[in-house]
């Protein structure tokens, strides 16, 4: 078994290019596995925004890594001249390079903020990226497999706010008891949590609200249409 891992190894070593291939595909993996998970939940950045940034975030390992093995001599020791230089300042530009790309998916909804899971994500993908160029496999799947987890247990049991999904509601309805009632019911129902809201009274005791909503599943379009049904008070409705 020794054996046959040091002719692999041998393998590799005369043939570093695939190397390289393999650990970027690695990394396109670890990318993609978390890039569905988000693509599932219809987030902004799904499957190719991090294949993308494992792959560029592992290219940049690699070349931190290797791209400069000129300036070594047969002893392994920096070339005269070259004592201050230090490979490594490359892959520590992706930390904090990577924060810009991962700002872009944060923004203010109402009196909300989306997309800090998402950016978190981001970041922690392009380490998986570097993991992958610098050929740490094994702790590059198993921080995959951890972010996977993280995400699916914290959507499937609704741990902290950042589990719920925030949205807007608006409703034009005829106002009556019995629709208010009729709403606070529904709101209950589906475990709703109203953030802040605006009511508007307009001409034949009708009303306009907008809602910020905190909800814990998305609320499907035949819930929508069935609703309106069930009440013709209602105008219309948008979620």
């Amino acid at each position: 078994m020794m054996e046959f891992i040091e002719q692999i190894q041998a393998f590799f070593a005369l043939h570093p290019l695939l190397t390289y291939l393999v650990r970027i595909l690695a990394a396109m993996v670890c990318g993609a596995i978390i890039g569905l998970e988000r693509t599932k939940r219809s987030k902004e950045a799904g499957i190719r925004t991090h294949c993308i940034i494992a792959v560029g975030a592992a290219l940049i390992m690699i070349i931190s890594k290797y791209g400069f093995a000129d300036l070594l001599n047969e002893l392994g020791t920096y070339t005269e001249g070259t004592r201050g230089a230090d490979p490594a300042r490359i892959a520590a530009q992706v930390v904090t390079g990577i924060s810009f790309l991962g700002a872009g998916v944060i923004f203010k909804n109402g009196n909300t903020v989306k997309g800090l899971t998402t950016a978190a994500g981001i970041w922690a993908m392009a380490a998986v990226g570097m993991a992958c160029g610098a050929g740490m496999y094994g702790v590059a799947f198993l921080v995959t497999g951890v972010i996977l987890g993280v995400q699916l247990v914290m959507h499937w049991f609704n741990v902290g706010n950042d589990a719920y999904s925030n949205s807007e509601i608006r409703i034009t309805l005829v106002d009556s008891p019995e629709i208010r009632k009729a709403l606070k019911e529904k709101q209950k129902e589906l475990g709703i949590t109203i953030i802040s809201s605006r009511v508007t009274a307009c001409d034949n005791n009708t009303l306009n609200m907008i809602l910020q909503v905190r909800l814990k599943e998305t609320i499907p379009f035949s819930e929508v249409v069935s609703f309106m049904d069930q009440h013709p008070e209602i105008k219309s409705l948008s979620v």
